[in-house]
């Protein structure tokens, strides 16, 4: 899979020390203009759905389950992939100094109809919600809030960003 970035978020000074290895897939779902993304009321922004995978599972196994939880995706079909970003970013699970994400991105295809979420709590406190979002409105957003520097702006909108950009680049049909 093709390398879309490797990012050091900027409360890094160098990369050592007990590092956690994280892996996350993460998916693309697009119709037209449009893309299933979710949106978190605390960060105030838009992130593509996805998620940790788990240690019993595979990339496909852990996007196809993280879409089902988080959007109510049916029928999810792996069309293609993307690409991976690399990145590292403080952690606060105990005994670690870093965290090591690497988030595989998918090109999926869903039936057009969602079905019910089972948010974790965390999310459901957070404000988290599935929604289709024209994605050229989406990148705005999400950089008014980076600009903005807003107290609750979480670390992965930079990420999430970033990606969103590449896809309105390069998957987005041109009219």
């Amino acid at each position: 899979m093709r390398l879309l970035k490797k990012m050091i978020h900027q409360d890094i000074a160098e990369i050592k020390g007990n590092i956690y290895e994280r892996k996350a897939a993460r998916g693309i779902i697009l119709k037209g203009e449009d893309i299933l993304l979710l949106y978190t009321k605390r960060y105030n922004d838009y992130s593509f759905p996805g998620g940790g995978v788990d240690l019993e599972e595979n990339l496909i196994e852990g996007l196809k389950r993280e879409l089902e939880e988080e959007t109510g995706a049916k029928n999810i079909k792996v069309i293609d992939e993307y690409g991976l970003l690399d990145e590292y970013r403080s952690c606060y699970y105990e005994g670690y100094d870093l965290m090591h994400m690497t988030s595989y991105f998918y090109v999926c295809d869903i039936d057009d109809e969602l079905g019910e979420t089972h948010l974790e709590d965390y999310e459901i406190s957070n404000g988290m919600d599935a929604r289709w979002v024209n994605i050229h409105d989406a990148i705005a957003h999400n950089k008014k809030v980076i600009d903005s520097k807003e107290d609750s702006m979480g670390l992965s909108i930079e990420r999430e960003t970033f990606v969103l950009e590449l896809v309105a680049k390069e998957l987005i049909k041109k009219k």
